[in-house]
């Protein structure tokens, strides 16, 4: 199906396994993305609070830390084995907080998802590192990111609905079982690496360093995770409080929110290899700005907030489909380790916002999150600027 998007100069193995690959991230995306829509309904299920409950979302966020570790281990590890260990992972992860007595285990329980997922997301981008060029590879990676969106408009929102006739426990469920399944056609169905990516040289290329565009690249992922984290965590929250939305209320909301990342997405995956990588991520980023500006200053009228707000999420979702390819390229010759190292900040940045987005919420509103989600957005801008140009120092340097 995906793969009628691909012509035949596009590896056989890639063109085959898109679809199967795209399907299973948007599985293990829905996992992972389910606790920040429904934090207000789990924070209930736990009786806790939404503001301890951000601690706790920021809690597992940290342990993003870990994905140099997680990268280290699957770049040494086979792609096919990575990709269906992680999928293994995940499924375990949603398992445990479907049964999660106690917002501790809560916490591990995003932890596992996080790096099981991290595991799979690292196989699949070197998969694709290893068999498509740099130049042409935004626009299959931009085909499988279509599964951050779909894990929202699908998976997310089929998770809501059995959370509003059940729980969110038995969401969680559904979203295990078919995410073991999954694990099960990638373990049978992917190809094995060819001979040359052997661990051998895998070792070799762990050893190459971070050059400055790298780690510039690394603090916009910082900026950027963190702008969109500011208004994800407390936007189910605000429906719920200043206009009484129920759970499947807030499952519509978020399957449109899923189609706008959706046509998000697409559109990344068109223009991204054609503008140029840093620019498109700039745009995205720059839209985020007014819009996240808009729902800060009209949260309390729906028609204008709720907009606002989808356009905000997808302009996010353009930019971070744009971004992604270059986080292949952060450790040259190593895009595990490279996109590992990118998640980590990633991460870290979602971590640093969940805490003063959900605290601000709970004292003053809707208005202060948005406003921080604007800041982070421009600061994003600023770095990928900064990231174009030190790209084309490079090149006319010839490093």
């Amino acid at each position: 199906m995906l793969q009628r998007a691909l012509d035949d100069s596009y590896s056989l193995e890639v063109r085959r396994n898109i679809t199967l690959l795209t399907i299973a991230r948007t599985a293990a995306n829905a996992c992972f993305r389910f606790a920040p829509a429904f934090l207000a309904t789990i924070a209930s299920g736990l009786d806790v609070s939404l503001d301890r409950l951000g601690v706790a979302l920021a809690i597992s966020e940290l342990s993003g830390l870990l994905s140099v570790v997680t990268g280290a281990v699957g770049e040494r590890l086979h792609r096919r084995t990575a990709m269906w260990a992680g999928l293994v992972g995940v499924a375990v992860g949603a398992t445990l907080a479907a049964s999660s007595p106690h917002v501790v285990v809560f916490v591990i329980a995003l932890i596992v998802i996080a790096q099981s997922k991290t595991l799979f997301d690292l196989g699949l981008g070197a998969f694709i590192a290893d068999r498509v060029p740099y130049e042409r590879r935004g626009r299959v990676m931009g085909i499988t990111e279509t599964s951050w969106a779909g894990g929202l408009l699908i998976g997310v929102t089929l998770m809501g609905l059995v959370t509003a006739a059940t729980s969110w426990r038995i969401g969680y469920g559904v979203g295990a079982a078919a995410v073991i399944a999954l694990a099960g056609l990638v373990a049978r169905s992917v190809p094995d690496d060819p001979a040359e990516h052997g661990h051998v040289q895998r070792k070799e290329l762990l050893r190459g360093r971070i050059s400055r565009r790298g780690w510039l690249v690394v603090l916009s992922a910082f900026c950027l995770m963190a702008a969109s984290q500011a208004m994800f965590v407390t936007f189910s929250s605000w429906l719920k409080d200043e206009f009484g939305m129920t759970d499947f209320g807030i499952s519509v909301v978020v399957f449109g929110m899923g189609f706008g990342e959706l046509i998000a997405s697409t559109s990344a995956a068109r223009f991204s290899d054609l503008w140029g990588k840093e620019r498109a991520a700039a745009i995205g980023a720059g839209i985020m700005i007014p819009s996240a500006l808009l729902v800060a200053v009209g949260h309390e009228h729906i028609g204008i907030g709720l907009p606002m707000l989808i356009v905000a999420i997808a302009a996010f979702e353009f930019a971070v489909v744009s971004f992604i390819p270059l986080g292949t390229e952060v450790v040259p010759g190593a895009p595990a380790r490279g996109m590992a190292v990118m998640f980590t900040f990633g991460t870290l940045g979602r971590a640093t916002a969940a805490i003063p987005a959900t605290s601000l919420y709970v004292r003053h509103g809707m208005t202060w999150p948005p406003l921080l989600s604007a800041v982070l957005a421009a600061a994003t801008v600023t770095v990928l600027w900064r990231v174009g140009r030190a790209g084309r120092t490079e090149v006319a340097s010839g490093t």
